[in-house]
């Protein structure tokens, strides 16, 4: 071989190397491109942004972006879906009732609007140690007879759960534990099993391996709903997700994680108060803002029938700063004493607390006290008190309020059997207020003698009542009756 020719095949070679080297880095490329992709995602606003930040640039929220995986389709499955979904007429649907299941306890049904609903899925939310999982754990005794029953921990062992069921008297044979944090493990028994009811405690020990983040992080707990959700609404099984909440009262996680599920309960209540109180602030199988009342005993929860009596049982004969208003809960009305408690500020600037009222609508009630019914309260400390830890939003209870606050100032008595109704506006007028017939009823059936309405819901009252109801036009008119001013 010459020389010329030697070059000639070397060259030659070079240039098959460079385009073997070119192809390889194509496929690798391609290969890299394969691979899923994320993005992060704003839980408040739902800005995208290919990096995480801590600080949302179109809604300027702190710690809100969470990992979200982009999946990518083929032409076979977007036909598929395009054959799949169809638009149909509303009209050629029938629709169903709700197929319910009573969950044994008369103010759990009341909350969910009349017992579990097949297929739905339900978030309940509360501090630890407020009773979640022991009210779950006693449901699952209640339900006896209706299925299988799959609880599925991932906080306490199989031998904890045992001693809890045996001191709460649970004895469902039916009633199956796993104890597993991972997700793909928890769909598998679930599909093996097929059980008629899930109990999944909590959401923020779950984990998918798909999701690179740690357990109980926004992208974790939004990822690990959204699997349980398609293999429970595809089996028709109803599930309960128990979830933390956070220092601010809301359930940890993102904010979508409450819309995805079908019913959102809170358990709320005081550490060192034996009563829980079960609110449903959203709910599509019923309505919503409904309460149910529970107790904490040795015995495990224990349901209360009558909340108004128990809330109003320990008051005092005729104290001063002490006062009956009828709040509503959903459709329910339950009776509560309000408590006030005014002294001589020390500080240039008087203190206002509010404990289960909310603090900006007291100080505008103050005012009103003020302003239309001349007591100098500038220099008073108040202190307002739900009894029994209620909290209450509902503008019906502001004559309560200014009538209880003007008791503890003055020093006066409000009569034991007098409930006080209405809401109060700017210039110091009662306004009306709905609902009034079934305040009045819950009023006369616990043996109220006396009940102070606006005046206008008085001109309208259908129903006879034996309490003697004095309808009020203004603030003055019902501290006059009530021997305050």
């Amino acid at each position: 071989m010459t020389i010329k020719s030697k070059h000639y095949f070397v060259r030659s070679i070079d240039f098959y190397e460079k385009i073997l080297y070119n192809a390889k880095q194509k496929q690798g490329r391609e290969n890299k491109m394969a691979k899923a992709k994320t993005v992060f995602v704003c839980s408040e606003c739902g800005n995208e942004s290919p990096k995480w930040l801590g600080k949302c640039p179109a809604c300027n929220s702190w710690n809100t972006f969470y990992e979200q995986k982009i999946e990518k389709y083929t032409e076979t499955n977007k036909i598929e879906k395009k054959i799949n979904n169809t638009p149909k007429p509303l009209n050629s649907y029938v629709g169903q009732e709700a197929n319910r299941t009573s969950t044994g306890y008369s103010e759990l049904d009341r909350v969910l609007g009349g017992g579990l609903v097949k297929g739905s899925l339900i978030l309940l939310g509360g501090e630890p140690g407020i009773g979640k999982s022991t009210l779950i754990l006693q449901l699952c005794e209640k339900v006896q007879g209706e299925g299988k029953v799959l609880y599925v921990s991932g906080e306490e062992s199989a031998e904890q759960i045992k001693l809890r069921a045996d001191r709460l008297n649970v004895k469902n044979e039916e009633l199956m534990f796993l104890g597993e944090t991972d997700i793909d493990i928890v769909k598998d028994a679930i599909t093996e099993t097929k059980p008629k009811l899930v109990i999944i405690d909590s959401i923020q020990t779950m984990y998918s391996d798909e999701i690179t983040a740690a357990a109980g992080s926004v992208s974790q707990v939004r990822e690990i709903t959204s699997q349980i959700m398609r293999v429970c609404k595809s089996q028709q099984i109803t599930t309960i997700i128990i979830g933390h909440v956070t220092k601010e009262g809301n359930i940890a996680g993102p904010r979508v994680l409450e819309h995805m599920v079908d019913t959102v309960l809170y358990l709320e209540g005081e550490r060192y108060n034996t009563y829980r109180i079960l609110r449903a602030v959203k709910n599509r199988f019923g309505s919503t803002n409904e309460i149910g009342m529970f107790e904490m005993k040795q015995e495990g929860m224990c349901e209360v029938t009558n909340p108004s009596d128990v809330l109003i049982t320990e008051r005092e004969d005729n104290p001063s700063g002490s006062c009956i208003v009828a709040s509503l809960e959903g459709t329910r009305p339950i009776l509560v004493e309000m408590q006030a408690l005014t002294s001589q500020s020390v500080f240039g600037i008087p203190k206002r607390t509010g404990n289960g009222f909310d603090y900006n609508r007291l100080a505008v009630l103050i005012a009103v006290l003020e302003k239309r019914a001349g007591l100098m309260l500038g220099a008073q400390d108040i202190y307002l008190n739900i009894a029994g830890g209620m909290k209450l939003t509902e503008p019906a209870v502001d004559l309560g309020i200014i009538a209880t606050v003007a008791s503890a100032f003055k020093n006066i008595p409000i009569a034991k059997d007098v409930v006080v109704i209405g809401e109060v506006g700017l210039t110091g007028e009662v306004r009306r207020i709905n609902l009034i017939e079934k305040r009045l009823k819950e009023a006369e059936k616990l043996g109220f003698k006396t009940c102070i309405i606006p005046e206008s819901n008085k001109k309208g009252l259908k129903d006879e009542f034996k309490l003697d109801i004095i309808g009020v036009k203004n603030i003055g008119e019902a501290l006059k009756i009530l021997g305050i001013k």
